[in-house]
């Protein structure tokens, strides 16, 4: 296997092909979520993808959560989050409520409606990534699988700790 530097079995042009096929993968990947595909493909009656984002963050943070939480889950600053958990809150998707532990804060939870859509999304997004990879071997799908979860831990990781890209 080669290393990110392609220093061991592959050449250092090897890797950057693979960094640079890795980087329009992920910009391509980008682009086709935008807030009209995801609503189109949600279909009639589906919930919005940026109301989806605060649901999700909610349900990734295994729990009713602040609204820093969202915002730091959505990589937006405080005030959209915010704004955004307003709009879920008037859609009847989350509840606020108090903090039992610092009675000045609020926590975002989800209502049964709010699990329903989220449930309702995942299901979509699942269809269609498994009709994407239909076709494939199950050890693709499974080493896919893999890799992008690595891949996104590992990007998580780096951008959280603010490491410069260079």
């Amino acid at each position: 296997m080669s290393s990110a530097t392609g220093d061991e079995d592959g050449s250092a042009a090897d890797a950057s092909d693979a960094v640079a096929a890795v980087e329009r993968a992920m910009v391509a990947i980008r682009r086709s979520q935008t807030r009209r595909t995801l609503g189109r493909l949600a279909g009639p009656g589906g919930m919005d993808p940026t109301l989806f984002g605060v649901l999700d963050a909610i349900e990734g943070h295994g729990g009713p959560c602040a609204v820093t939480d969202v915002a730091a889950a959505l990589g937006v600053d405080q005030p959209r989050a915010s704004r955004l958990a307003l709009r879920a809150e008037e859609e009847g998707l989350v509840t606020r409520g108090p903090d039992p532990s610092d009675r000045r804060r609020t926590l975002l939870e989800l209502t049964a409606t709010g699990r329903e859509g989220l449930d309702r999304a995942h299901r979509t997004r699942r269809r269609l990534f498994a009709q994407v990879m239909a076709d494939w071997p199950d050890t693709d799908r499974d080493e896919f699988a893999r890799l992008i979860t690595a891949f996104v831990t590992s990007f998580g990781e780096t951008v959280t700790e603010g490491r410069p890209a260079g």
